[in-house]
């Protein structure tokens, strides 16, 4: 059981890795890849448009159906992998499993966040031409996330945009690290719950 697991567990992974990879190839359009690229959206295509089709997460041109897909991804991983580390059930294994499982989305998303704004904070300290379709999309998510993390983080008092930019990559990281202490305590926690 702990083999099968293990498997299913590391095909999740490798399959996030492969759509990851054709989200990224869809940001710059109007290039052409040839045969490897076909292939890939042969293998990533349906399980992504499954997602666009079902849950329709279109803001303007940005679709955010791929996050979705990748954390249901996320979440097949961790229970996999939780299982084939157990090797058994119990209500302390479903509830690690279930609190592991929602980190997973969220950690993927801050993730996501995170990559977003450094980024951004690269462009800007580099002075980069941000005119493009890809840089449409990092601002496009970019602006409000640093518009609410700063408005928690300053209330009403403004700042300049490096300082805001900083401030919003260092809460993201602590949120994502702490976030993954805190969760790995309280599964391993559950996980001593008798059967």
């Amino acid at each position: 059981m702990r083999i099968i697991m293990n498997l299913l567990a590391n095909i999740a992974a490798l399959y996030s890795l492969l759509i990851l990879v054709r989200v990224m190839i869809t940001w710059f359009s109007g290039a052409r890849y040839g045969k490897p690229v076909e292939l890939l959206s042969m293998i990533t295509d349906p399980y992504l448009d499954w997602w666009r089709n079902t849950l329709r997460l279109r803001a303007g041109f940005l679709d955010l159906s791929p996050i979705a897909a990748m954390a249901a991804l996320s979440l097949a991983q961790t229970i996999f992998s939780t299982i084939a580390r157990y090797g058994r059930i119990s209500l302390g294994v479903i509830l690690a499993i279930a609190l592991s499982a929602v980190w997973s989305a969220l950690s993927f998303i801050l993730g996501f966040c995170l990559i977003i704004l450094v980024l951004r904070f690269i462009a800007f300290m580099t002075n980069r031409d941000t005119r493009g379709t890809f840089w449409r999309i990092i601002d496009t998510v970019s602006q409000p996330l640093l518009y609410r993390i700063n408005r928690i983080i300053f209330g009403k008092r403004l700042v300049n945009y490096l300082t805001g930019i900083i401030t919003a990559i260092a809460v993201l990281a602590v949120v994502w690290i702490g976030g993954r202490f805190v969760v790995g305590l309280l599964a391993g926690l559950l996980l001593r719950l008798p059967v």
